[in-house]
């Protein structure tokens, strides 16, 4: 039967930047759709990868506030960024849309219609934390305070970072806004629930059905046995996101129309096409729908969404594929050690095939994390890509182009090399392992074969055979069988490697390859052009510059102003310098506190946005920061006499971001902003490198 598949990723969140965590899932995926691209139309007669952003929710709605645009504005800007990094990478989407779209709307009012009239919608009345001051309900996330149960401060709302456990945000001590840092009430409100619980019978039969990975599925009966909970759908106005229809006020909670970006995306390239949107969606539809996303999100796409899908007269899922975790060098990702690469980093320094490569090495199919080492993906890249792999053709192609005017000869059939190369093509373990998204097994077939191309060379020595009268034939035969092999060497490659495939298939000055085309000789006459170089080797001082791009550091890095204030502070030298937002240091050595201490103490990036002169005081200027999801504070500090109040909008700067609120003579100051003076003058205020942005911890 001919195959007719549509591939998702997940969608990328409209509220930051693509990362090297998020590009081993589009990686993954992409090179699953290459392959299937290139199998002869009889098996698989259409292959399409669709994906959007997700651009909905509180957060955006947030950010695009502090930035004065409106969310459309944003996410119109972080689509094109997103679009461009995906580009970068050779992600080939065949539609990447957004969940702002008017298809979205349509599909997640259709579907939560459905729902409430087999009865799967409840409403009710439940008490959440209201900031007053923002005039908003706050998301869990947006609500820190002391845990419940250990005691540690500033936790969020659902969860505590320092003992792990889970809880209600009603249940936190002390609670705070991190929007507003008001004191947040309780008022109650009209939610609307989907009955998941109602559906678990169905939801247990899916999950056995073959359509995620075993570990997957066991994961889930976990849940199963706690008991499947039902899930509130619904959040209150303001919210940037869809209105539920015949509710004012109330909208579809993000996870709830983000998943359906999927049809949306897919009708949007089905207008473009004129392909059947139906044929993909029906109910017992005979394509096939594959999702790929990060184990995390599990739970949504596992239980939630097939449940959505049914229980509204749409297909489910034939597979749900999840992948684990990035690793740099054994840890988690780092921004105080560079390892928290965006993807414009990566590409401003390096070959995005490396990268394409050295996950496709690493992944399995299975649920495990990948880990990313910087020295072995310089060590794998040069070895396996470099000098086995375009070895072959640097070693051969000159010879064909100086003795032979650019034109195959005959293919050595009696090379022991060929029955290998013959017998791999035959098995179809390359491709099975690529349809099983065990790419690293691929890979490593793949590169014993260009091991025993590379003996074959060796042995034959054609750059003896150049040098030798009468055995130009000989010569002929061995580089056209070596190139020969290379030619499908770059074939099962193709998926991981699309850009240099695509070079290679002008240098042999052949059609695009497709998998029939394995093991199908050259002829004899066939004329290749010249050998350019094809790929360099990784070059360790390249990684080492990525890496120190993306370091965030807390070192002091004062502006041209700053410096040349120096000299017209230095009469204050003797002077204790004020600390942060205006209250004395103690001198060296006093005041010593415990590390437990100042670990209770939260660094955050701030971007000033507004500073100005405070009435009535000779040392302060009000500060307007910008703390990412924190919102916004303001801070007075004590740092007039170094700075005209029009020079600091605009900078970045350090703040202490869980001092309790101080109530000054001139207003309420919510923090404190970090500077350091000395011997040479300040106060100079500190700033981090560039690439911090508001809101990020620093650590």
């Amino acid at each position: 039967m001919t195959r007719k598949i549509l591939v998702t990723s997940a969608l990328p969140y409209a509220n930051g930047s693509i990362h090297l965590g998020h590009l081993v899932e589009y990686i993954q995926t992409d090179i699953w759709v290459r392959f299937q691209k290139m199998l002869p139309k009889e098996k698989v007669a259409e292959c399409w990868y669709v994906c959007a952003d997700d651009t909905h929710g509180t957060p955006i709605m947030l950010r695009a506030e502090r930035e004065g645009v409106t969310p459309e504005v944003l996410i119109d800007r972080m689509a094109w960024e997103h679009r461009r990094d995906f580009d970068g990478f050779l992600i080939g989407f065949d539609s990447y849309y957004s969940t702002n779209s008017p298809e979205n709307r349509e599909f997640a009012s259709l579907i939560y219609q459905r729902l409430k009239a087999a009865g799967l919608i409840e409403p009710r009345v439940i008490e959440q934390f209201y900031d007053p001051e923002k005039a908003m309900f706050l998301p869990d996330r947006f609500i820190k305070g002391t845990c419940p149960k250990c005691g540690a401060r500033d936790q969020y709302g659902d969860s505590c970072e320092a003992c792990g456990a889970t809880y209600a945000p009603t249940d936190l001590v002390d609670p705070y806004s991190a929007v507003s840092g008001a004191k947040p009430v309780r008022r109650a409100s009209e939610h609307y629930f989907f009955r998941l619980g109602e559906c678990a019978d169905f939801l247990k039969d899916w999950t056995r059905s073959g359509a995620l990975q075993p570990e997957a599925a066991n994961k889930l009966d976990e849940w199963f046995s706690a008991g499947l909970s039902d899930w509130d759908i619904s959040r209150d106005a303001p919210y940037f996101g869809f209105e539920i229809p015949d509710a004012p006020g109330k909208y579809f909670y993000v996870w709830l129309d983000a998943p359906v970006g999927y049809m949306a995306s897919f009708a949007h390239l089905a207008k473009e096409k004129g392909l059947d949107f139906d044929e993909y969606w029906k109910k017992d539809s005979a394509t096939e729908l594959y999702h790929f996303i990060g184990k995390d999100i599990l739970y949504f796409h596992a239980l939630f969404w097939p449940a959505m899908l049914a229980f509204s007269g749409h297909r489910t899922p034939t597979g749900v594929f999840a992948h684990g975790f990035l690793t740099v060098d054994g840890q988690k990702m780092s921004k105080s050690r560079g390892t928290f690469i965006t993807a414009e980093s990566y590409l401003r320094h390096l070959d995005p095939e490396w990268l394409r490569y050295y996950y496709a090495a690493k992944l399995n199919g299975s649920m495990e994390d990948v880990d990313l080492s910087l020295e072995d993906f310089a060590a794998r890249v040069n070895s396996d890509l470099v000098g086995k792999y375009i070895n072959i053709a640097s070693r051969c192609a000159g010879f064909i182009t100086k003795h032979f005017g650019g034109k195959l000869g005959t293919f050595d059939h009696a090379a022991a090399v060929r029955v290998e190369f013959e017998s791999a093509s035959k098995s179809g373990g390359i491709a099975l392992a690529y349809e099983e998204r065990d790419y690293g097994r691929a890979l490593r077939e793949i590169m014993r074969l260009a091991d025993s191309a590379n003996q074959y060379i060796a042995e034959k020595k054609p750059w003896e055979l150049a040098k030798q009268a009468g055995r130009e034939a000989e010569l002929h035969a061995v580089c056209t069988t070596a190139l020969t092999l290379f030619r499908d060497l770059t074939l099962y490659l193709k998926p991981v490697l699309p850009r240099l495939a695509e070079q290679i298939e002008g240098f042999l000055n052949i059609p695009p390859l497709v998998w029939a085309d394995v093991w199908t000789p050259l002829p004899v006459g066939h004329a290749i052009n010249p050998y350019q170089h094809l790929m360099t080797r990784v070059d360790a001082k390249k990684i080492e510059a990525m890496v120190e791009e993306n370091r965030q550091s807390l070192a002091p890095a004062p502006d041209a102003h700053s410096q040349a204030r120096h000299a017209e502070h230095q009469q204050h030298a003797a002077t204790p310098s004020p600390g942060p937002a205006g209250h004395p240091l103690p001198p060296a050595g006093e005041g010593t506190i415990a590390l437990d201490d100042f670990a209770k103490v939260e660094l955050r990036i701030a971007r000033i946005a507004n500073a100005e002169h405070v009435e009535g005081a000779d040392k302060l200027l009000r500060l307007t920061l910008d703390v990412g999801p924190l919102g916004t504070r303001t801070v007075f500090a004590g740092i007039k006499s170094a700075y005209a109040p029009e020079r600091l909008v605009g900078r970045l700067t350090v703040m202490v971001a869980n001092l309790a609120p101080r109530k000054m003579k001139f207003g309420l100051s919510e923090g404190m902003v970090l500077a350091a003076s000395g011997d040479q003058g300040g106060p100079f205020l500190l700033a981090p490198d560039d690439g911090a942005e508001p809101g990020m911890r620093v650590k």
